[in-house]
């Protein structure tokens, strides 16, 4: 049966009515003309993603009477730079796993594999492909050609498309994870997946899954205190890290996986710890990390 739905009919409020709200539910703000000037440039609605654990348990849904606007504030404060943080990661990541996909069907099969549709599985869209790769790559719009497609375009007509290589620098992380899904035969994902250390089953949900991070990184969405609907597979080797992969920690360690596969050197957990000690006062259980994180070799 279909939910009975009501008309919107909330009106709008102004920066003081918003400040006259908060008080009123019992948050302490210290500097009233400091927090319209948040909430001006960050908005109520979204900073109000922040409120749940200050709050009350309903049906109460008041500030408890410790919580400040600036605890508020922190976490907001907190999650964005985290975001910044997963994406300075995802990019490293995103690079690789375009590079390893390109160089290895590249070899085996040829400069312009993907517009052979033997290479994928049955079920696979291939014609969609090809007409996304020739809208990113300015086939038919020459101002959305970058300095490789322009000059393929320019100086080639058979085959119509680029290379592997030059469409690598167009395609978005979410259309490389499709792709190495559907590749064919199973064997070529293999190849791709031991060069980070997976099999292929865990490739593939690993990249839907740093797709998903990644598009909620760029949209500004919260990672603090989130339960992901999209989850990385609980790999064999990681299972008894990997225990609850529905909080950001399970995020975590797939990023750290790719990035010691990817470098010698991976420092992008020390930074991960360095903010956690910028606001130690934000409880990172929430996000399913464990009090002893760092000591598991995983992170060493």
């Amino acid at each position: 049966m279909q939910k009975s739905r009501s008309v919107f009919d909330k009106a709008p409020l102004t920066l003081d009515q918003l400040i006259t709200l908060l008080e009123s539910r019992g948050l302490l703000i210290e500097d009233s003309e400091r927090a319209k000037r948040y909430l001006r440039y960050i908005g109520y609605f979204r900073l109000s993603r922040y409120f749940s654990i200050f709050l009350n348990r309903p049906p109460e849904a008041d500030f408890k009477s410790v919580a400040t606007f600036d605890d508020i504030l922190n976490v907001y404060i907190f999650d964005r730079k985290l975001r910044l943080l997963i994406m300075d990661a995802i990019e490293r990541i995103e690079v690789a796993v375009r590079a390893a996909i390109s160089n290895t069907m590249s070899i085996s099969y040829g400069s312009h594999w993907y517009c052979e549709r033997g290479h994928f599985k049955r079920n696979f869209n291939h014609a969609q492909l090809l007409s996304r790769i020739k809208m990113e790559t300015g086939f038919e719009n020459k101002a959305k050609r970058n300095e490789s497609c322009r000059h393929y375009y320019e100086n080639y007509n058979d085959p119509e498309l680029p290379a592997s290589w030059m469409i690598a620098e167009v395609l978005s992380i979410g259309s490389w994870s499709l792709i190495y899904e559907h590749l064919w035969p199973m064997k070529t994902q293999k190849v791709i997946s031991r060069e980070f250390g997976l099999n292929n089953t865990v490739m593939v949900s690993w990249l839907l899954s740093l797709t998903y991070l990644r598009n909620l990184c760029a949209h500004h969405s919260r990672v603090w205190n989130r339960k992901f609907t999209i989850t990385p597979m609980k790999a064999k080797k990681y299972k008894d890290v990997m225990k609850d992969n529905s909080r950001f920690y399970a995020q975590a360690i797939m990023i750290q996986v790719f990035l010691k596969a990817i470098s010698t050197n991976p420092e992008w957990h020390v930074r991960l710890s360095q903010l956690f000690k910028e606001y130690s006062k934000i409880n990172n259980a929430l996000m399913g990390f464990p009090s002893n994180w760092e000591q598991n070799p995983l992170w060493n």
